[in-house]
């Protein structure tokens, strides 16, 4: 359509040119939201899931790790309920809302770690030796392959948004991945060369980690922003709400 009929169609319709509609910002945000929340309530049922299965297999075996696995996935589901209540009703525009959900996503980091602490070094000193869990295996193996794709595309939705709270989630779902391969790592060790003291030392690491998260999490340094290429499409807020 030329220039001269599309003014002509405008003008008829009582539209400028500047009042037709576009795809904007605003638009580009809702539908990251709902990408947001979609992703959340996946990441609910399955860590509904893979906890109540992860704990079972934890007190059958005696694996402080996979225990330490278990409780991390009642904490991620913690932490996608917090999104979820962040993006739900007027509080999907409210700065005040992201930073209480920012500051809770943190907090959920800190409950898990002084727990897997202790116990580790209780299992240490007592040298109780794990059984072999091929239960235990079986979902590590499962997490590997899911926990990387659901955590690298929150944090990049998270660092679209300028939510260190969603970002946030999505470094707690990589730290999923990262204490599977553990347990995987120490589960199989137990099994195969009878390495028990493996567990326990990986059940400290993943402590360590988790502290390290939550820390960056309070700090809202957790989305990626200047690291994560082509997330730039809502101009400079990444930068400006999520990372500073």
């Amino acid at each position: 359509m030329s220039a001269p009929v599309e003014l002509s169609v405008l003008a008829h319709a009582g539209l400028s040119p500047a009042s037709r509609p576009t795809v904007g910002p605003d638009r580009k945000r809702e539908r990251l939201i709902r990408r947001a929340k979609v992703l959340a309530w996946v990441s609910l049922a399955w860590m509904t899931v893979e906890g109540a299965v992860g704990i079972t297999a934890a007190a059958a075996a005696g694996s402080v790790a996979l225990l330490g696995f278990g409780l991390d996935s009642v904490i991620e589901g913690m932490a996608s309920v917090i999104v979820i209540w962040r993006f739900t009703g007027n509080r999907r525009l409210s700065d005040s809302a992201e930073q209480r959900a920012q500051k809770l996503v943190a907090i959920s980091f800190f409950l898990l770690a002084p727990y897997i602490a202790q116990d580790a070094i209780r299992t240490l000193a007592n040298t109780e030796h794990p059984s072999t869990s091929w239960v235990g295996i079986g979902l590590a193996v499962s997490s590997i392959a899911v926990m990387p794709l659901l955590g690298y595309t929150k944090q990049q939705i998270g660092a679209r948004l300028g939510s260190a709270a969603t970002a946030g989630e999505g470094a707690q779902n990589l730290l999923c991945a990262y204490m599977a391969a553990g347990v995987l790592g120490g589960l199989a060790a137990n099994a195969i060369a009878g390495w028990w003291w493996l567990d326990p030392v990986i059940a400290l690491a993943i402590a360590a980690l988790a502290v390290r998260e939550g820390l960056e999490a309070w700090h809202g340094e957790v989305c990626g922003c200047a690291t994560v290429p082509g997330l730039d499409v809502l101009g400079d807020s990444c930068q400006e709400e999520c990372c500073n």
